[in-house]
């Protein structure tokens, strides 16, 4: 085999709880990853060493800084390989959107080579060289359309549930930076931050901070669409809002468009609304402000 094709999907965070800075400078999450049914595609080709990468979108770095390229790299160096891989990327999942397309690509090409190039990693070690590459790698080295995240986001744990939820996403054409979202937490955010928790806690009666995970899973489970929308939350959203002010508007045209709720996705700016079906996602889509160019109907994968 010289030749292998992959689906490279993307993912939405319903929940995303920040609960504090690492010794190591990332933060523990817990969120609930939600894979979804825009994807890249990727093409491996063997070849004599080197290993290159093209894509169809000039925003994807071609060299090291790519995490598709990192993985080739590190595996090539361990395994002391001489031959190498020519990676073609064709992209449909938006640049540095909140919705983890280079971290998608990075564990497409792992397991792809894995096959590729007969390796014969079991899926533990598979897990292990996708930590070194990135925190959200390990989620898609599983076959599932939902996932707990915890740690950095790299500690998966399947969530068996079967429920198809619809999506309107919308990405500004403009591209943020996951470390620099992060970064805010450390200042004004921050306050916003805990002042929202505060209120939430009040107005759901709890005295801790509350546990969104547990609280999304039953109604996620049932199909509960409207216990679901009213449920998801991104710690993330004030810090974003800190950067870029004037996404802010973009939830209420979503919400003014038909969407049942909106959130946030990982770091932004990607933003989704939840549907009640596909119909009312194309729905949505043909009501929505025409200035965004990005707009997708997507769905569970």
């Amino acid at each position: 085999m010289n030749t292998l094709r992959l689906n490279s999907p993307a993912k939405l965070n319903l929940v995303l709880n920040v609960l504090g800075k690492r010794p190591d400078g990332f933060h523990d999450l817990r969120t609930i990853f939600e894979r979804i049914d825009l994807h890249d595609t990727i093409t491996l080709k063997k070849t004599a060493g080197k290993i290159s990468i093209r894509c169809n979108n000039p925003q994807v770095p071609k060299g090291p800084k790519n995490l598709a390229y990192q993985v080739a790299q590190i595996l090539q160096r361990d395994f002391h390989l001489a031959h190498g891989v020519e990676i073609t990327i064709h992209k449909r999942i938006p640049v540095a959107a909140g919705l983890a397309g280079g971290s998608s690509n990075a564990a497409a090409v792992l397991q792809g080579l894995n096959r590729l190039w007969n390796l014969k990693l079991p899926q533990k070690q598979l897990i292990e060289y996708a930590a070194k590459v990135g925190s959200d790698v390990a989620f898609f080295l599983y076959d599932t359309p939902y996932a707990l995240g915890e740690g950095r986001g790299d500690q998966i744990s399947k969530i068996p549930i079967k429920t198809k939820l619809w999506h309107v996403l919308v990405t500004p054409r403009v591209k943020i930076y996951t470390r620099n979202v992060f970064a805010c937490l450390a200042g004004p955010s921050r306050r916003w931050l805990a002042e929202a928790d505060r209120r939430a806690a009040v107005n759901l009666k709890l005295t801790r901070k509350r546990d969104d995970v547990n609280i999304l899973l039953p109604f996620l489970r049932g199909n509960n669409l409207y216990s679901v929308g009213s449920h998801l939350w991104n710690d993330l959203e004030p810090a974003i809002l800190s950067l870029k002010s004037h996404w802010g508007p973009l939830k209420s045209k979503l919400l003014d468009a038909g969407a049942v709720a909106v959130c946030f996705s990982g770091s932004g700016p990607s933003i989704f609304g939840l549907a009640k079906s596909q119909k009312h996602a194309q729905a949505i889509r043909a009501r929505f402000d025409k200035r965004f160019t990005q707009v997708f109907v997507v769905s569970t994968y």
